[in-house]
């Protein structure tokens, strides 16, 4: 199509049609197809200057594409027409009859299967996205008639690189009622030149300013300022005052999008940073007073955190950090807080102990917790002496100390991964009772890591990517080219905090020293990042697919120096607090600035990179309630993918 006036943009095999409404599709279920974004030029004129024409191509299939009229193309191409054309995005969905109506500026010679289908950019209205998932992603397309287009289902993933493409030649405006639906919004070109040569947002000409906005909003649009509320809030209102929207209604585990819209952060020069000497037994005494309560414990944390603590001194201390002992408790209160707590373990111990075989089998959950983690346990760090050898007494303590937990906490029970936070915290407690109130301690700051529906996890995962998006923006889009922006390789770092990947003394080492809570939260975070800072070269140059780089943060266990890693996670810290025009969302992941009051209308914490806030869940509006207009569309970002799409 090249030849013809023809350009294809964008192409994206592997999108599917489920036409079952099974959960699992069989193979005839599916149909297969390939989305393009094709641009046709219309030249006119003496000069034959290029005009913009409005052009639907129709679909067709995978089979058809090897031909000679194919529009086959194996990579997205940059490309900035330098003027305004028409698009079309081209898909696999079975169209809405028209009847006999043709459709505008269709070529009656193109191939048309019966599920092909396609679509002017300026007849659609809005695009909804996949709730983030397990699942395959999957986009669905709503025209400017009303009509909702089937779902269509990404197997290779694409959405995010396919949005990323339309947002060059249209406003995608992520709707504040519903962060997966993004309100189409047509450019216009002169308008927006004018706007932006009349605020004087920009120190150069504006003449070009569209096109260069079109290609890096962000660089273009944003260099010279870092909040523009205001102005798109009134830019993008689609309805006047009063009117009534015709979007969904809002889904109940959504937030409201916040309004603010940051650009790419300038950071400052990294630090050098240096650890100090490991807290010793000594050192730690001159911080006991008379009565056994702990004397300026705020710099004795801060000791931990800059060096760590000697083994000798771990035992007590965990106890500490990990919230069992009080650190403004004397060492009667702490007595009397032991015994109390002993009694308390064994009574919850003794709840599973007296259920005999018969009652057991009628109790399946607590037979799948015994089974799960039996089985867990005698894998858990068998190499360490502590835990060797078939009759091991510290096995049977950790099976116990597991049990028990699901008596304390029914809710969660036991899941996999937990026996490898206990396992540490025994081998330095060695005390039942004691290695499982720590253990409480240490769960109740991870504990949503284990819940069923991973939103915990999920969100983690964006706030890495939205830190590593500021701190290294050229790794992020590399990662994304790779299909593995999604940071999915970084799972197991933030399930089990890295316990796979030191060997058994640093973890011991690094837990403490995240224990202290400094120099703010989610400093577990910014380890991930000095991980991915300290490998990005090999990453990089060294031409890896998502394939090599999953294998290569898998050969990293066991190869990695906790004190590296720790020293450059401190200097990216520092890096970070040092920018004066940090986001506000980083703001809130580092600790620096409180979190956002749910119906307050400014920036709250955002899983997404530099992208608008969001606040937490909000009860939906009453039924009977006039929804609001849009005022506070935000300008789409590059999201990381769901699922499969990443």
């Amino acid at each position: 199509m090249e030849g013809a006036g023809y350009r294809v943009v964008f192409e994206k095999g592997g999108v599917y049609l489920h036409t079952s409404a099974k959960k699992y599709q069989d193979r005839d279920s599916l149909i297969a197809g390939v989305i393009r974004v094709v641009e046709k030029v219309r030249w006119e004129g003496a000069g034959l200057e290029p005009a913009p024409t409005l052009y639907c191509l129709l679909f067709s299939s995978p089979k058809d594409s090897s031909g000679g009229d194919s529009c086959a193309s194996e990579e997205e191409p940059t490309f900035d027409p330098g003027y305004e054309p028409d698009w079309a995005v081209i898909s696999t969905v079975r169209p809405q009859p028209r009847h006999s109506e043709p459709m505008r500026g269709a070529e009656p010679s193109c191939p048309q299967g019966s599920w092909a289908f396609s679509v002017s950019l300026g007849e659609l209205k809005s695009i909804r996205r996949s709730k983030p998932g397990l699942s395959w992603a999957y986009l669905v397309l709503v025209t400017q008639a009303g009509g909702s287009l089937p779902a269509l289902h990404f197997h290779r993933g694409g959405t995010r690189a396919l949005l990323r493409v339309l947002s060059r030649y249209l406003l995608l405006a992520s709707s504040p009622q519903d962060s997966r639906l993004y309100l189409v919004f047509p450019h216009d070109s002169s308008a927006l030149s004018n706007s932006f040569h009349h605020l004087q947002l920009f120190d150069q000409d504006s003449s070009n300013v569209v096109s260069r906005f079109l290609q890096d909003p962000y660089s273009t649009t944003f260099s010279s300022f870092s909040r523009v509320t205001n102005f798109f809030r009134g830019a993008l209102q689609p309805q006047p005052e009063g009117a009534t929207s015709d979007l969904p209604p809002p889904p109940d585990d959504e937030p409201e999008p916040g309004f603010e819209v940051i650009s790419c952060v300038e950071l400052g020069p990294r630090p050098t940073v240096e650890r100090g000497p490991p807290v010793t037994e000594e050192e730690w005494a001159r911080h006991v007073g008379p009565e056994g309560r702990l004397q300026q414990v705020p710099e004795l944390k801060n000791r931990i955190f800059s060096g760590g603590l000697s083994p000798g001194l771990r035992r007590e201390a965990w106890k500490f950090l990990l919230g069992y002992l009080s650190w403004e408790g004397t060492a009667e209160e702490h007595k009397a807080h032991v015994r109390k707590k002993t009694d308390e373990y064994f009574r919850m111990k003794l709840q599973w102990k007296s259920v005999s075989p018969e009652q057991e089998r009628r109790n399946s959950l607590l037979h799948g917790y015994r089974s799960l983690i039996e089985r867990d346990v005698s894998r858990t760090d068998r190499t360490n002496k502590f835990y060797e050898g078939p009759e091991n007494p510290g096995l049977g303590l950790l099976n116990d100390i597991l049990l028990t937990y699901c008596m304390y906490h029914f809710d969660l029970g036991y899941v996999q991964g937990m026996s490898d936070l206990l396992s540490p915290i025994l081998y330095v407690i060695q005390n039942e009772v004691d290695a499982f109130w720590c253990f409480c301690g240490f769960m109740e700051l991870v504990q949503g890591n284990f819940e069923e529906s991973q939103e915990t996890m999920k969100r983690q995962l964006g706030r890495l990517l939205l830190l590593l998006r500021v701190l290294d923006p050229q790794l992020c889009d590399f990662l994304d080219s790779q299909d593995s922006g999604s940071l999915c390789f970084c799972f197991r770092w933030l399930l089990i905090w890295f316990k796979r990947e030191f060997p058994f003394p640093d973890v011991l080492r690094l837990w403490e020293v995240l224990w202290t809570g400094l120099p703010g939260p989610n400093l577990h975070l910014l380890v991930a990042c000095a991980i991915l800072d300290m490998e990005r070269d090999t990453l990089m140059l060294s031409g890896f697919g998502s394939n090599e780089i999953l294998k290569h943060i898998n050969e990293l266990t066991m190869k990695l120096s906790v004190e590296d890693v720790l020293t450059r996670a401190e200097a990216l810290h520092r890096q970070l607090t040092a920018c004066p025009e940090l986001p506000h969302n980083v703001q809130e992941i580092l600790g620096l600035a409180p979190p956002t009051e749910p119906h307050s209308p400014s920036p709250t914490a955002s899983p997404l990179p530099l992208s608008p806030t969001r606040a937490p869940p909000t009860p939906p509006p009453p039924t009977d309630t006039a929804q609001q207009p849009d005022s506070s569309l935000e300008i789409l970002p590059e999201e990381e993918d769901d699922g499969a799409d990443s």
